[in-house]
């Protein structure tokens, strides 16, 4: 008898960041950031060969565990707007496919789009204005159940207003179409807890805080409530996480009950995973869902992507990961 089919994190060997997947016409497709438009210098020297005239590495898929390199997905934009390319997401409306992204050193989120999901993707514009949002980072396009596209992203709150932390944290805003924002930006979550901090004594806005952050928001609709799958921490050491939030409606009010016990969903496993995080969630051919997110290599100069199984309960959602030994393989069409 056959044995079932089985997979190992990481499903991809290559540098994958903040990995994005979406499903289309029977394939499973994955962007992320790429090692050499990352910020930090270790993972600049140790990125595969460049993309050439385009940044994100993108990737493709018919059973979400072994993976097509389709080269980069966004052609390069102005050199102006900055080399430093994170988290692209991807959202499929009005016939095209939208890629959102954020480009730096400053961080300001932009959109582009493409007739097809291997792209090329070209640059539109501006999402948000640098003057009013001086650092907007990791985009994430949702569609509710009515029709209405809503874009969760991550940007900086310098202040200690209700008891918050500062730092970087969760917000919210309305997508008139798919590359204008309304303006009517909502807190979804910022940072309450000591898990959550980036790095302490860091100079930030003319000041010197407790730096605390909040980011790569995923968001999806399950057992009649919105989830909001968020990471936490510092993404370049153990202290990264995931966890989640709830609420009755898209723009809240959000809540993360538990939240203070640290990140629920994944957490360093010391010797065996470290830094989880920075997820999407995609489901397979048997209605199960999956949570894609990445993890640092041993060495700790590549972060990879990997998958594990996610379920639901009422006391929310249960990842059955980090997983670093021979899983059961999702379940996809031959």
């Amino acid at each position: 008898m056959d044995s079932l089919p089985s997979y190992r994190n990481p499903v991809w060997p290559g540098y994958c960041a903040d990995p994005f997947v979406w499903r289309h016409a029977g394939c499973w497709y994955a962007v992320g950031t790429g090692g050499p438009e990352s910020a930090d210098a270790a993972s600049r020297i140790a990125a595969p060969a460049s993309l050439g005239d385009r940044v994100f590495p993108l990737l493709r898929s018919r059973d979400l565990t072994r993976w097509e390199h389709l080269g980069g997905a966004l052609d390069r934009p102005d050199v102006r707007f900055g080399s430093e390319f994170w988290a692209p997401a991807v959202a499929h409306a009005d016939g095209s496919f939208h890629l959102f992204y954020s480009v730096g050193p400053d961080h300001q989120l932009r959109v582009a789009h493409s007739a097809r999901p291997e792209g090329p993707y070209c640059d539109h514009g501006p999402l948000l204005d640098p003057g009013v949002f001086p650092f907007a980072i990791d985009p994430h396009p949702f569609e509710d159940v009515d029709g209405t596209w809503w874009l969760f992203y991550a940007r900086d709150f310098p202040d200690l207003d209700g008891g918050h932390r500062p730092g970087t944290a969760l917000a919210v805003d309305r997508l008139i179409d798919m590359r204008r924002l309304a303006g009517e930006e909502r807190v979804v979550l910022r940072a309450r807890h000591d898990w959550q901090r980036f790095q302490s004594d860091r100079t930030m806005y003319g000041a010197v805080w407790d730096w605390h952050t909040l980011e790569g928001a995923c968001v999806l609709r399950r057992l009649d409530r919105y989830w909001c799958l968020y990471s936490g921490a510092c993404y370049g050491n153990e202290s990264y996480g995931m966890d989640w939030a709830v609420a009755d409606a898209v723009t809240g009010p959000w809540s993360a009950p538990g939240a203070e016990r640290g990140p629920r969903l994944l957490r360093t496993v010391p010797g065996a995973v470290r830094g989880p995080g920075h997820a999407t969630v995609t489901t397979d051919d048997a209605g199960q869902d999956w949570l894609v997110y990445h993890a640092w290599n041993a060495e700790g100069t590549v972060r990879q992507m990997c998958i594990d199984r996610l379920d639901w309960t009422a006391d929310g959602p249960i990842c059955r990961g980090p997983t670093w030994t021979p899983q059961a393989a999702p379940t996809a069409r031959a």
